[in-house]
């Protein structure tokens, strides 16, 4: 797998890379120093499979970059690395299209598995924002409400039926002839659409909005 990090502290990267070779040898890991960087890397390589983005970086950074990012390539999975360990922050962060927020005082351990869950389509919420109680006007994106209509291509709904069902992404792919890669390119863009950031949301989105 090929992984992008995204910081303008060059001992950060050079740790986070360490530690993903470590990790996964046969893997290739990038780097940028700020968002611009960032956005040319992913342009000159349309393989990656996910980005480490910090949130407070000179020039495009933060929000801004996370939108981008999921603009430019949408189907791209976006892990928030911030020295930050407020809520709101993270919330936020959730809400612009990230699918991971890890705190950088996080372990090891922890930083790995995170990634693995994104890598699973899954998206991974600290526990400093599951154990907090979010204030106006700042809202998760799991306490949002969905597009009035969601824009879900008609592959999509057979993916978002079978979430809905309890399948992983493993299952579905065998159900539907995809390979795990595809049916994780698949969730991401649900949970885009439906604005939310777990299976068991998008599954009770779906059945409200008489998707599934």
């Amino acid at each position: 797998m090929k992984f992008l990090i995204v910081d303008d502290h060059a001992v950060l990267r050079t740790g986070l890379t360490a530690l993903l070779r470590q990790a996964r040898p046969l893997d290739v890991v990038l780097e940028a120093s700020n968002g611009r960087e960032g956005l040319e890397v992913a342009r000159l390589h349309p393989d990656l499979d996910a980005i480490f983005l910090d949130l407070e970086m000179p020039g495009m950074h933060g929000m801004p970059a996370i939108e981008q990012f999921g603009r430019q390539h949408p189907n791209l999975p976006v892990i928030v690395l911030s020295s930050s360990e407020n809520p709101v922050d993270a919330r936020r962060a959730l809400a612009a299209g990230a699918l991971g927020y890890i705190p950088k005082s996080s372990s090891s351990k922890n930083i790995l598995s995170a990634l693995q869950l994104v890598l699973q389509g899954c998206v991974y919420v600290p526990p400093l924002v599951l154990g907090s109680t979010p204030t106006a006007p700042e809202t998760t994106a799991a306490s949002k409400a969905p597009a009035a209509d969601p824009q879900l291509t008609d592959r999509q709904i057979e993916v978002l039926r079978l979430i809905e069902r309890g399948l992983s992404n493993k299952e579905i792919g065998l159900a539907l002839n995809l390979s795990e890669k595809t049916v994780k390119v698949h969730v991401t863009g649900i949970f885009r659409a439906l604005n939310v950031v777990t299976r068991t949301q998008a599954a009770s989105e779906a059945r409200t909005a008489g998707l599934v």
